[in-house]
């Protein structure tokens, strides 16, 4: 009996809660003011309009930088290099990727730094002080980047955009091939230096981890992995010929730093 009027008090304040916020659920909708973006005004003037030109440019440029770092700088040859060290060495899971990423990326602001320099002095700043148009900003910019980029690619995978993109050998040169033509040729140029050096850099991890591999099976020793085992000797190797630093400095060195 107690519970079926614990139930009816339960029901009449559930009628009287909803029937005393009823006013606050018909209340009238709140009003939207329309949104209203417009470019200019009445103080529209010619300089507003270039600035805003200039700030849509910036945007562009800081939307697209990662693209641009990856495929137009150092960046790929060194984070690939990384990635098979990694591997040579069977730590991955020591090695954070962050580590890896972030030296990747301020040796490729060292090592671009002429080209950085050039660029800003020939096509940032007087594009910004408006002492030349945009053409002539892009024409200024591009040129150290196609350069930089022309040094390290190989002939043979230029000509193969060069066809694929059915131009005249002719009348290509230095400076006026597209860089639609001299990125991807780039991009390829780099993967194979990379593969070139984690080639050499497996080569010594390989033999210790063939020689630890077939200690073990002569002592009988098949339950202990031989990864686990080779590790302590990987890594005493590379500490003692201090391999990091010769493998900055041959990166560095490879692009004829």
């Amino acid at each position: 009996m107690n519970k079926k009027k614990k139930y009816i008090f339960m029901l009449i304040m559930t009628l009287f809660l909803i029937f005393t916020f009823n006013k606050a659920v018909n209340a009238e909708p709140i009003s939207i003011p329309d949104l209203n973006i417009s470019v200019g005004g009445e103080s529209t003037s010619p300089q507003n309009y270039v600035d805003n030109i200039k700030l849509l440019i910036v945007l562009t440029i800081l939307t697209l930088l990662p693209s641009i770092i990856i495929m137009m700088t150092s960046f790929t040859r060194i984070i690939v290099v990384f990635s098979f060290l990694k591997n040579a060495l069977g730590a991955q899971q020591s090695i954070p990727n962050q580590i890896l990423i972030g030296l990747a990326i301020f040796l490729t602001i060292f090592i671009m730094r002429p080209v950085y320099t050039e660029l800003n002095e020939n096509a940032f700043k007087p594009f910004m002080e408006n002492t030349i148009t945009q053409e002539e900003a892009m024409e200024a910019g591009s040129k150290p980047l196609r350069n930089f980029m022309l040094k390290q690619t190989r002939q043979k995978d230029l000509e193969l955009f060069i066809e694929a993109s059915k131009l005249n050998k002719e009348e290509i040169t230095k400076d006026n091939i597209p860089l639609t033509v001299v990125i991807p040729a780039f991009a390829i140029s780099e993967l194979k230096t990379a593969f070139q050096i984690g080639f050499l850099l497996f080569l010594p991890f390989i033999i210790i981890d063939m020689v630890v591999a077939s200690i073990l099976m002569s002592m009988g020793m098949f339950m202990l992995p031989p990864v686990m085992v080779a590790l302590p000797f990987k890594l005493l190797l590379f500490v003692m010929v201090d391999g990091w630093y010769l493998m900055v400095k041959s990166l560095i060195m490879s692009f004829g730093g």
